[in-house]
């Protein structure tokens, strides 16, 4: 697997700001960082080389036990988040080094970015995927139903990845290319050309291949 540089971050919303000739740039603003490194893992040990980094921390009070103990290793203070980046030379980083934005990232930089969608709960086939639907005035039994999803003689059961109503959004997509405009390091702020996946304050993978 390649090398890969990342960091931990998550969704603050959306705003606009204006390159030299006055054009506005729509931009997602994301709270990155800074992230905690919690263990190393090497070839040898586990069979491959990642760091294992920590982000959002946690008051003492909200950890269990083995928690705790994990955290122990690494200066003691607990993260809501953590997420393994694999890495080339895991010697090249210490376990409780805190990792910010521009030792990862910077301005022009092409990223992709991980995170789950926004959650539509139960939907029916006509927002779920676009489906027409019937007629719409009185008289018409069938307005916003499926239709036929199979006969009954053959095949006798429902094709597997058949459309039909069920759970919306909610699953991790993957945004690729999406160009970095500005770091604020001093703020822990990133800002990204375009729109990223999830809601808001919602956490993100943001990483690339180095």
């Amino acid at each position: 697997m390649p090398n890969t540089k990342g960091i931990l971050g998550r969704k603050l919303g959306m705003t606009r700001v204006y390159d030299e000739n006055g054009r506005a740039i729509p931009v997602t603003v994301i709270e990155a960082g800074p992230c905690t490194i919690l263990q190393k893992k090497t070839v040898g040990k586990e069979g491959y080389n990642a760091i294992q980094i920590g982000f959002l921390e946690k008051k003492e009070s909200r950890l269990n036990k083995p928690e705790a103990g994990h955290f122990k290793r690494s200066g003691g203070k607990g993260f809501y988040h953590i997420k393994e980046f694999r890495v080339a030379d895991p010697e090249a980083y210490e376990v409780g080094q805190q990792i910010s934005l521009t030792d990862v990232f910077s301005i022009g930089d092409t990223i992709d970015i991980s995170g789950n969608t926004k959650g539509m709960g139960f939907q029916g086939v006509i927002k779920r995927y676009g489906f027409s639907g019937g007629g719409a005035s009185h008289g018409s039994n069938f307005h916003r139903a499926p239709g036929s999803i199979g006969c009954s003689a053959w095949p006798s059961r429902v094709y597997k990845g058949k459309k039909m109503p069920g759970r919306m959004g909610n699953t991790l997509m993957t945004q690729k290319n999406l160009k970095v405009v500005d770091i604020r390091n001093d703020d822990n702020v990133l800002l990204v050309r375009g729109t990223v996946p999830g809601a808001k304050n919602g956490l993100l993978n943001i990483y690339t291949k180095a």
